[in-house]
């Protein structure tokens, strides 16, 4: 089981978004809602009050 890049929360086998970018780093990401967040709107997990990063 991989963790979301965002999030942090685990992600189901056979579930999820793989992003790969050009200079070959991988992100894991459980929904488009945590692809959305961090690719487009450059926000940060830490400030997001729904993610668990946010939490700890």
């Amino acid at each position: 089981m991989t963790q979301c890049a965002f999030c942090g929360s685990t992600i189901e086998v056979g579930t999820g978004v793989l992003y790969v970018k050009n200079d070959g780093k991988q992100f894991h990401f459980c929904k488009s809602k945590c692809k959305k967040n961090q690719l487009q709107l450059k926000r940060k997990a830490i400030h997001t009050k729904w993610t668990t990063k946010h939490r700890k």
